[in-house]
Parts: structure tokens; C-alpha cells; sequence
């Protein structure tokens, strides 16, 4: 069912250009993910059995009631959906259905809380929450909440229920965490046998980090009472606000809703005016894990936090306890991670691809204001031989597309932004003498649209750099704004897959105007562009203040050539190895991503082809590979990563996990001696004597490799010109 008329106060850009529209209301559009994601684990199910194991905490759960302010919401936000969203979806019984699935998901992801009877009751819901949000009567969504909670109440009073005794981690048994995928749980019984397990499991996670099993038994007591107390005060907006995320989940990854309280959080963090790490973060199934790292921040200056390690524990000061926070609110987490400038937290992080129990490592961090020197681009000079020759390459690395709006505002001629710097630093650069130039846009989440089609005109002689279609399918043209080109030499850019927006629309354009090669991985693939709708500034009579915002895709990203960015990302001339899994990072990895798809071409003028010279340079990368130690070292490191991935069971037995760790121990000992005694370094003892400073970028190293090819190729090229011309 779908709704007809929108308020006359709603936004109108039938006179707009989008551009225009799009600028006004989305300075960072292009940035691959929402700084702040609130995650609540939460679900519900049929009273289908009683209790039988009640809840030990006091705290009486809340009452849950639809407020006016939130049926206006559902309502303003549907027909926002259907009018402005890129893809016009309308909001049927077809949409009903995801909806229902991705809420059921929000709330019992990892499928240990419904039973199979319960999603059997669910359906009564399966082609009625389209009429849930025309009409703005939400009770289904708080009826599905009040069940699950009740289901949390059974199985978490079950598991604290079993800290009572010690278990026999002698049997040889195995636990399923990763339970995404698994078909629901059928019977009571069966559940319980799942959640005996899972205690089971916790707990050998912390005998593993030397607890005793009263230690552990505490710790697990307090971590269960705490996933409870906070399911059971959710309150009804924090419940609103996850059906109405699964709402907008169903239309693309990238459209949300935030309420006023999550609003102000984004503000504060979009400001970058707060002291911490410099990550964002998001609640996943009880655990607080990193969504990303912003560039400027000191995770990203230290480098070993990445997306998707889990916070298990966080500590202050150089010695300060380690406090559990599995099962703490989001909100909780990062109140303890944001402190004073310059005062030290402590972060203890389960790595991404590790499974339960895996090696955790302590990350000491000094909290800091993230500064935009420190996004800033940067310049290295590298030396490559050939036939006995010195070529020197340099090397910019670009953190973010950014600009100092501050500085700017003030009328500062000499503001900051990526263009700027990377134009001084290239004059540099020249005046040292390079011979060819690496773009490192690894990491590089994205920015500001502006600064990508300006730093393309570093190196494109004039020409369109992006196309861009909304939503009523027009297409606009963003041009070359630079006048000239500040460098033409040989240009290689590196990516991965963690290249997302900006960074792909300006290697994108490299790519199509032939005017470099791209080495690395397929890029993240995230080619759309949201508008933000303060809700309150569209609404005649707001039931009460405060509506939150709706953030939606309005567009799509497309090259000169007319193919989309979106999905697919750019796929590198030259690939090389990655650690990186593409079916768990990336845009065609996330559930609802818009597809690719293709436009007609704008006017270009490319240079020659490539083709030659790109099949030269792989086929001696592909045989310097197999001789560099680093690249053995760096494979044998992906397919040991790889192994961990396709895990999805453990061991329950303690005396097998614990040689299975130390195998894995033992195994990337040997990995990392291996490559030091190929390179004529000293072996180390230990894991924990390996620096962060020793792990060689081997990518990068390849890359200048491939440059050093690429240059030497170009001049014989040259050389080959001149002679056929004095003939």
C-alpha cells in the first residue's frame, strides 16, 4: 500500500539544479558510512512457553507505548521515502516483507534468541507493515519488541543460571558462534543446549586470557546481567528507531534515521571537536566493534586499529583496570574512550577475523582532537633500479578528499584542502626530480566531491570528471575546474578496498581518460549521494519537538564512460594480493546495495591506450612476485586469515583451543622468520617482539616496483619515437 500527497512544506526541486539541492543540505555526502551507527541488539518472540528461567535483575523492563511525535514520523518519513528516494520504491506488501526481515535482523542477528515458532508468529506482520507506516500506527513493531524481550529474559536467566557450577571443558564438543545464516532454532530444549554452549564458550574465551573459572564466572555473571538491563530498558523511541532503520535498510545501506538524541551525537562527531581515538563505532550482537577509522585521528595515526576489530575491554592510563564492556550500551562505551586531550586509554581488541577466544591484542592510545594536518596528503621519495640506473619515484598518500571550511570562511588565502597540498607537493616533488608518481589512496574513505574533481585536474587536461543522476533521472555534468596540469609524468594510483566515493571517483577518471593505471584492489564500490532532511523543518505542526532526521539516497554516481561506480567500485588494471575479503567489505556486500548499472558516455578525450604497456607490467609483477619473500609473507598471511574466516564452529574442548592458538601463534612466528631470514634480518622469539614499524607495506613496495617498469618502459617508448622520427 502506498501513500498519496506529501505536505506543502516539503522540500521542492523541480527548479533546482541538483548540484545546487545537494550541496545545501550534504557537505560530506560522499563519505562511505555514517560516523555514528547506533546498534541495539534486541528482538522479540510469542509467548509460545513460559519463562522458565525468569531474570535475576531487578530492573523492570519499560513500558513501551507509540508517542504522537513518532506515528508523525512514520508518517513524514514514507512519504519522504516514496517522493525523494532514488529509486522511487513504492511501499507495498513486497517492501513489508524486507522490512520484517531486516527488523528480525536488527534485532536477533545472530539467531540466538527467536525460536522457529516465533518467526511463525511473526508472519502475521509479513504484509502489514506497509500499512504500519501510512497509517503511523506502530503497535506491531512494539508487540514484536515486547516479545523478544521476554525471550532475552528466558535465555540470558538460563545462562546465569549455569554460572552456578563449573562445566567439563573436557568434552569433545564444538560451538557454533556464527549463526547468521542458520536456520532458526526449533524447540526450547535446543536453544537451551545453544546458550549452554555459548557459556561454555565465553568462559574458555577467558581461561584463555588466564582467568580462573571463578574469575570467569563473575565476569560472565556481570556481562549477561548487563545485555539484560539494557534490553530491558530500551525505551520506546531507542525501539522506534531501530524499525524505522530497518525501514531504510530496505531501500540501500546508505539511507537512515537518527533521532534528536542520535542526531546531536552525529553533530558533535561531524564536528570533530571531541578528544578520543578518532573511530566510529556501532553495537554488534553485544559487542561494541569499529565501523571505521577516521583519517587525523590517533587509530589512524597509530595505524593497528582497523574496521571491524571488536572492543572487548577498556582501560585508562598506562595501567589503569581493564574493564569488560561486552554487553554495554554503545553510549556507555564511548563515554569511557573519550577523555581529556593528551590523557591514555587502552583498548583490548579481538581482531576482525578472529574467532571466539582468538589472540586479543591491547592497544594503547593518547586521546586527541582529530586534526586536519594529519588527514593532510603527505610526500616519500623511493629509489628503483634499473639496468643499473637510479629512478626516483615519488609517493603522495591521500588520507581524505578534505578542505578547511574554517580557514575559508575566514577569507585565509592559503586554506588547507587536498588539492592545495598535493599541488605543493608535487611542485616539491618535481624540483627533486622524480621520474614517476604513486597516488596511495588505500583507506581513503571519501570526502569532499569538490576536492576529487580538482585533484583530477592536477593531472587531466580539462574534460568532465563525473556525471551525476537523480532521482527524477536527470543527468549533470561536473567539469575539470583546474586550469592546468601540475604534473604529466607517469602516474600510477594504489587502492583498496577500502577506497570508497571521492577516491573512486577520481581514480575512476584516471582510468577512463587513460591517463594512469590503478593497481591494487577492487574498490569498495559505494556510488551513491544522500541528502539530510532535519525532519523538523518540514513538518506544519510537529506532534512534539524534536522529529530527528532521515538521511536518503537521492543519486548516483557515474564515469565519463557512463558506467556506474556504484556496486562494482573500479576495478584495478593491475591487481594485487589483499587480505581484504570483497564478500565482507564493500558496497556489493551489504544487504539492499543498489545495483550497477550504465548511462550514455559524456564527451572525453582519452589518451592512448594502455593495454600493451599494462600486460608488460603484469606479467613482470606476476614474476617478481614469485621470488619476494614480503609478497610470500604477505600471501601466506592471507590464506592463514582466510582458514580463520571459514570458521564458523570451535572447539569447546580447552586443551584443544589452546593448542589450536598456539598453533596459529607458532604458525605466524614462523611466517614472519621466515621472510626476515630471506631478507638477512635477525629472527625474533616472540610475536610480541614483532614492532608495528617491522611489518614491511608490501603493496606499496610492489607498486613503486611496477612505477620503476612503468617508467622505464615509458622512456624507451620515448626513445623509440625520437629515433623513428629523425629517419
Amino acid at each position: 500500500m502506498t501513500m498519496a500527497g506529501l505536505n506543502r512544506n516539503m522540500p521542492n526541486t523541480a527548479g533546482t539544479s541538483f548540484w545546487q539541492e545537494w550541496r545545501r543540505s550534504a557537505a560530506t555526502a560522499l563519505s562511505t558510512t555514517v560516523l555514528l551507527v547506533q546498534g541495539i541488539a534486541c528482538g522479540a518472540v510469542p509467548a509460545a512457553t513460559p519463562p522458565a528461567h525468569p531474570s535475576p535483575v531487578a530492573d523492570a523492563p519499560g513500558i513501551l507505548q507509540a508517542t504522537d511525535r513518532q506515528r508523525q514520523v512514520t508518517r513524514m518519513t514514507t512519504r519522504f521515502v516514496e517522493r525523494f528516494h532514488y529509486t522511487h520504491q513504492p511501499i507495498d506488501d513486497r517492501a513489508s516483507e524486507q522490512i520484517l526481515n531486516n527488523y528480525l535482523q536488527a534485532l536477533d542477528g545472530n539467531r540466538q534468541y527467536f525460536l522457529e515458532s516465533d518467526i511463525v508468529y511473526f508472519s502475521r506482520y509479513r504484509h502489514s507493515l506497509d500499512d504500519v507506516l501510512a497509517s503511523g500506527d506502530i503497535e506491531p513493531v512494539f508487540d514484536i519488541f515486547r516479545l523478544y524481550r521476554l525471550r532475552a529474559q528466558q535465555h540470558l536467566g538460563y545462562a546465569i543460571s549455569l554460572l552456578d557450577r563449573s562445566p567439563d571443558f573436557t568434552v569433545d564438543e564444538d560451538f557454533q558462534f556464527d549463526r547468521e545464516k542458520a536456520p532458526w532454532i526449533a524447540t526450547p530444549q535446543e536453544m537451551q543446549d545453544n546458550w549452554r554452549r555459548r557459556v561454555k564458550n565465553d568462559a574458555i574465551s577467558l581461561l584463555m586470557a588466564d582467568k580462573t573459572w571463578p574469575e570467569a564466572a563473575g565476569i560472565l555473571r556481570k556481562r549477561y546481567e548487563r545485555v539484560l538491563k539494557r534490553i530491558n530498558g530500551l525505551d520506546s523511541d531507542e525501539v522506534f528507531e531501530t524499525f524505522m532503520n530497518a525501514f531504510a535498510r530496505t531501500l540501500d545501506p546508505h539511507s537512515s534515521y537518527l533521532s534528536p538524541r542520535q542526531s546531536e551525537e552525529q553533530r558533535i562527531q561531524m564536528s570533530l571537536s571531541y578528544q578520543g581515538i578518532g573511530a566510529s563505532l556501532q553495537l554488534d550482537d553485544d559487542v561494541v566493534k569499529i565501523l571505521n577509522v577516521i583519517p587525523g585521528g590517533p587509530a589512524a595515526i597509530d595505524g593497528r586499529l582497523k574496521a571491524n576489530d571488536r572492543i572487548t575491554g577498556v582501560g585508562q592510563g598506562a595501567s589503569g583496570d581493564m574493564v569488560d564492556v561486552v554487553g554495554w550500551q554503545l553510549d556507555d562505551v564511548v563515554q569511557l574512550i573519550r577523555g581529556p586531550q593528551g590523557t591514555t586509554v587502552r583498548l583490548q581488541v579481538l581482531p576482525a577475523n578472529a574467532p571466539p577466544g582468538g589472540q586479543e591484542q591491547v592497544l594503547s592510545l593518547v586521546r586527541d582532537k582529530i586534526k586536519l594536518e594529519e588527514q593532510a596528503a603527505k610526500s616519500e621519495t623511493r629509489t628503483i633500479r634499473r639496468d643499473g640506473r637510479a629512478i626516483k619515484i615519488g609517493v603522495i598518500t591521500v588520507p581524505s578528499f578534505y578542505q578547511d571550511f574554517d580557514a575559508r570562511s575566514r577569507g585565509d588565502e592559503d586554506y588547507r584542502s587536498t588539492t592545495r597540498d598535493v599541488r605543493r607537493l608535487l611542485e616539491d616533488l618535481q624540483r627533486q626530480g622524480i621520474e614517476g608518481l604513486v597516488i596511495d589512496l588505500r583507506g581513503n574513505g571519501g570526502g569532499l566531491l569538490t576536492e576529487a574533481a580538482s585533484l583530477t585536474g592536477l593531472f587531466v587536461d580539462g574534460g568532465p570528471i563525473v556525471q551525476l543522476r537523480d532521482a527524477n533521472g536527470r543527468v549533470e555534468v561536473l567539469p575539470d575546474p583546474v586550469a592546468s596540469v601540475a604534473y604529466a609524468g607517469p602516474l600510477v594510483v594504489l587502492v583498496d578496498r577500502f577506497s570508497a566515493s571521492a577516491s573512486e571517483i577520481f581514480s575512476a577518471a584516471i582510468q577512463d581518460y587513460r591517463r594512469g593505471i590503478i593497481i591494487g584492489q577492487q574498490t569498495f564500490g559505494k556510488g551513491t549521494v544522500q541528502n539530510l532532511y532535519p525532519l523538523d523543518q518540514y513538518a506544519r505542526r510537529p506532534a512534539e519537538p524534536g522529529l530527528g532526521q532521515l538521511t536518503l539516497t537521492i543519486g548516483k554516481f557515474y564515469r565519463v564512460t557512463g558506467g556506474s561506480t556504484q556496486n562494482r567500485g573500479v576495478v584495478p588494471d593491475i591487481a594485487l594480493p589483499s587480505g581484504v575479503d570483497p564478500d565482507e567489505i564493500g558496497e556489493n556486500s551489504r544487504d539492499g546495495a543498489l545495483p550497477w548499472d550504465q548511462i550514455s558516455a559524456t564527451r572525453f578525450r582519452a589518451a592512448g591506450p594502455l593495454n600493451a604497456a599494462v600486460a608488460y607490467l603484469t606479467q613482470h609483477e606476476v614474476e617478481r612476485m614469485q621470488s619476494d619473500p614480503d609478497v610470500r609473507y604477505l600471501l601466506s598471511g592471507i590464506e592463514a586469515r582466510a582458514e580463520m574466516r571459514a570458521q564458523q564452529t570451535v572447539s569447546l574442548n580447552l586443551k584443544k583451543r589452546l593448542q589450536e592458538r598456539e598453533r596459529q601463534r607458532a604458525e605466524q612466528l614462523a611466517r614472519e622468520n621466515s621472510r626476515r631470514k630471506a631478507e638477512n634480518q635477525p629472527a625474533v622469539a616472540s610475536l610480541d617482539d614483532i614492532r608495528p614499524e617491522d611489518i614491511p607495506d608490501v603493496l606499496l613496495k610492489q607498486t613503486t616496483q611496477i612505477l620503476g617498469d612503468y617508467v622505464a618502459l615509458d622512456q624507451a617508448d620515448r626513445a623509440l619515437a625520437r629515433n623513428a622520427g629523425t629517419r
